[in-house]
C-alpha cells in the first residue's frame, strides 16, 4: 500500500471519529443548550491542552504578534462553535454537513480581500456551482427554513473566517496562541451564559461530555498521522466522507435518511470543494497556505485544528508557510 493510500485511510478513520463526536453532540443537544455543551467540552479539554503547552518547545510569551487578527479568529471560533453545536442539535446530520461543506467556497471568496489573492475563472465557476449546491440543499420556497439552517451556514462562515486568518498569520503566530485563545474565549463567554441556561447533568452525561473532548483530540492526532503519511491534496478531500458517516449514523440512531435534494446538493458542494482543493494543491495558485492545509473541520475551540497540532507534534516535518 502506498503512502498516499495510507494517509487517505487514516484520514477516513479520523473523520469517522469526528462524525462520532458530532453524534454525541446531537444526543446531548436534545437536552442541553449549546452554551452548556461548549462550556463543559472546553473545560474537560483543558487538561489535554495543558499537556501540549508544557511540551511546547517554541520560546516566547502568549502575547499575540497580531492581536487584532487573533481576536477575529477567536470571535470566529466562538461563532462557529455555537452555530455548529446548535445546528447538530436541531437538524439531521446530513444537511448540516452539506452546508458546512461550503466552507472551501467561502474561503476562496474571502482570500480576495483578506489575502489579496486573485481567483481565476475556473475557481469562480467552482464557487458558483457550489453555491447552487447550497440552494439545492436549502430549497428556499419549497421547504421551511429555520434557525438550524442559518446556524449551519453560520458555522461555515465562522470556520472559513478562522481558516483565512490562519492562512494570513499562521507563519508568524505561535501554535500555542492559535490554540489557547479560542479555548479561553469559549470558556469565559459560555461560562457567563451558563447561569441562564444550565440544566443539572447526571454523571453519565458528564461522561459523554468528556467523550466529546477525547474524540475531538483523538481525531486531531489521527489527522496529524494522515498528513505525515500522505500528500495534503489526497488527504484533505477525505473530509467529505463525513456525509457517509452522517447517513449511516442518522439512520442507525435517529431514523434519519437524507432526501434526494439533500443528497444531490451535497454531491454538488462536495464536487466543487474537491475541485478547489485539487486546484490549489497543484501549486502556484495561492501565495498562502492552501485550503487543503487549513480547512479540515468546523472549529469548536475544545480541540486544536490539525494544522496547529501537527506543528506541535512534528515541527520538522511540515512547511512553515
Amino acid at each position: 500500500m502506498g503512502q498516499n493510500a495510507k494517509g487517505a485511510l487514516l484520514a477516513l478513520l479520523a473523520f469517522g471519529v469526528f462524525a462520532t463526536h458530532d453524534v454525541v453532540v446531537k444526543v446531548l443537544g436534545g437536552a442541553y443548550s449549546p452554551f452548556q455543551l461548549i462550556f463543559f467540552s472546553v473545560t474537560l479539554a483543558f487538561p489535554l491542552a495543558m499537556v501540549m503547552i508544557i511540551g511546547d518547545p517554541e520560546p516566547g510569551t502568549l502575547r499575540p504578534r497580531h492581536p487584532w487578527w487573533v481576536a477575529l479568529r477567536t470571535a470566529a471560533g466562538l461563532l462557529t462553535a455555537t452555530c455548529a453545536f446548535y445546528a447538530f442539535s436541531v437538524l439531521p446530520l446530513a444537511p448540516v454537513y452539506a452546508l458546512i461543506f461550503a466552507s472551501p467556497l467561502i474561503i476562496t471568496v474571502l482570500a480576495i480581500p483578506v489575502l489579496g489573492e486573485s481567483v481565476g475563472l475556473r475557481r469562480w465557476l467552482a464557487v458558483l456551482v457550489g453555491l447552487i449546491g447550497v440552494l439545492v440543499v436549502l430549497r428556499p420556497g419549497q421547504t421551511e427554513l429555520g434557525l438550524g439552517h442559518l446556524a449551519a451556514l453560520g458555522a461555515a462562515l465562522g470556520g472559513s473566517t478562522a481558516s483565512i486568518v490562519v492562512r494570513k498569520i499562521g507563519h508568524d503566530e505561535r501554535p500555542i496562541v492559535l490554540l489557547l485563545y479560542p479555548m479561553i474565549a469559549n470558556f469565559v463567554v459560555m461560562g457567563l451564559a451558563l447561569p441562564f441556561v444550565y440544566e443539572p447533568m447526571p454523571i453519565e452525561h458528564l461522561g459523554l461530555m468528556a467523550l466529546i473532548a477525547v474524540l475531538g483530540w483523538t481525531a486531531g492526532r489521527i489527522m496529524v498521522a494522515a498528513y505525515s503519511t500522505g500528500e495534503a491534496v489526497v488527504v484533505a478531500p477525505m473530509q467529505y466522507s463525513q456525509i457517509l458517516w452522517a447517513t449511516a449514523y442518522g439512520a442507525l440512531f435517529f431514523s434519519e435518511l437524507p432526501d434526494g435534494p439533500t443528497a444531490l446538493g451535497a454531491g454538488i458542494i462536495i464536487a466543487s470543494g474537491i475541485y478547489i482543493v485539487a486546484r490549489e494543491g497543484r501549486g502556484g495558485n495561492s501565495a498562502h497556505r492552501p485550503v487543503s492545509q487549513t480547512r479540515l473541520r468546523y472549529e469548536t475551540g475544545s480541540a486544536p485544528r490539525a494544522s496547529v497540532l501537527k506543528r506541535f507534534l512534528r515541527p520538522g516535518r511540515f512547511r512553515a508557510d
